[in-house]
């Protein structure tokens, strides 16, 4: 089992904004304690991140040209809120990051709108977009959403079923294509079954299943993949994911929770840990991916009995754009809300072993900011040294102090590993 014996050790944090800066255990050093070139040239393309123990995580990029690996990328929640939508320009939205997104096959979120073209552009506390503010995402990498959160009944029935004839329709439209999307959440009729996508990827299987465990209106919960939170419900839930892998078998198990955790809080409650257990566990999930407090929080690399790390479990990724925060706190970065502004996006490298058994060999964090632009338009930046020096060159010396400040505090935000 999991949790036998559980210690919790901070993963080293220097990869998370540079991923491509190293720490090679096998360096060779002269006896002036300078690097070989060979270690040096290798550094510049490759990193690594380690257990307590200095089991690596993190492997040059090389080792994995010949492995049976899938690189995945998982995101936080794409918000809509009018400055978000306002200026138009959508793409402009992931201009930054959209290299980073399409690195890997497979990049996940949570798209936290209804897509609704018979009604207007709406923000909080009632959302809706059109299909151009989704595409915008799509266009920029992402291509496996999770469509089950609080806001999936914002525009009522309407909304939930036009915004899953929208993505029917983009799944149709891209299913000979090269990069395929796929959406989770939503149901075709009243108190229909739990969904799921089936998703191939080269020789990988991915069964993918979108879950919220709270939403603003109990109406039209039926069409929606809803889980009331209690013990029970959540019980039967892990049966029933337990039945569906059975039935489906896969390479990787994903599945996404939209939690009923409060919003804003950092703290991770002990029925919400024992339920993502149980469901790794008695379901054989792989990845529990989880959104709706709108800050990050710790992530965790779940190992079995021989301490090779095989799961994972996202508690939060933050925001990877929304515009919750308005009014940045320049003298006080730490203020609560402040971190509304920030996110995770994580890149994972799985590979499948000649036995079949699918481990976790890389684990790539990069910190996310949302920069409002001197005209006011709201753009996903990767927070960066670079960024911080370029704002700081540029004359918005403020803003280049204020994210510097941001980007220490989202550091202190770390993976544990879970050792049996």
């Amino acid at each position: 089992m999991f949790l036998v014996k559980k210690i919790e050790a901070t993963l080293l944090f220097a990869m998370i904004v540079l991923p491509l800066q190293v720490l090679i255990s096998c360096a060779t050093t002269d006896v002036s304690g300078s690097q070989s070139a060979e270690t040096v040239e290798k550094k510049k393309h490759s990193s690594s991140t380690h257990f307590a123990d200095g089991t690596k995580i993190l492997n040059s990029a090389d080792e994995f040209s010949e492995k049976d690996a899938l690189l995945v990328t998982f995101a936080g929640d794409l918000m809509a809120h009018t400055p978000n939508w306002a200026k138009g320009d959508f793409p402009r939205i992931y201009k930054d990051i959209e290299g980073f997104v399409q690195k890997s096959p497979l990049s996940f979120a949570n798209l936290e709108t209804p897509v609704a073209a018979s009604k207007p552009y709406s923000t909080y506390p009632a959302f809706n977009v059109h299909g151009e503010y989704a595409q915008a995402a799509i266009d920029a990498g992402f291509n496996v959403f999770s469509l089950a959160n609080n806001h999936t009944n914002d525009q009522g029935l309407t909304g939930i079923q036009e915004t899953k004839q929208y993505f029917d329709k983009v799944r149709e439209q891209t299913k000979s294509s090269s990069r395929p999307v796929y959406a989770a959440g939503l149901k075709e009729s009243k108190d229909g079954n739990w969904t799921y996508q089936e998703i191939q990827s080269g020789s990988w299987k991915i069964l993918f299943v979108a879950i919220t465990e709270i939403l603003n209106s109990p109406s039209y919960s039926s069409y929606i993949d809803f889980l009331l939170p209690t013990e029970a419900k959540r019980a039967q839930f892990v049966k029933d994911m337990k039945t569906l892998r059975e039935e489906h078998p896969c390479d990787l198990f994903v599945i996404s929770v939209h939690c009923s955790e409060p919003e804003y809080v950092f703290k991770i409650s002990k029925s919400e840990k024992d339920f993502y257990y149980n469901l790794l566990e008695e379901s054989e999930a792989d990845v529990i991916w989880c959104n709706h407090p709108h800050v990050s929080k710790i992530w965790e690399v779940v190992t079995d009995k021989e301490n090779v790390p095989r799961k994972m479990i996202f508690y939060s990724m933050g925001n990877t754009i929304s515009a919750q925060r308005t009014s940045p706190k320049f003298n006080a970065p730490e203020t609560n809300r402040d971190y509304t502004g920030d996110g995770y996006i994580t890149q994972v490298q799985f590979e499948r072993g000649k036995d079949g058994k699918i481990s976790i060999k890389k684990v790539d964090p990069v910190i996310v900011t949302t920069y409002i632009a001197p005209d006011g338009f709201y753009e996903i930046r990767m927070l960066t040294d670079s960024l911080i020096q370029n704002l700081k060159d540029s004359g918005f010396k403020k803003w280049g102090e204020y994210l510097a400040e941001r980007k220490k505090l989202m550091e202190k935000i770390q993976g544990t590993t879970v050792w049996q």
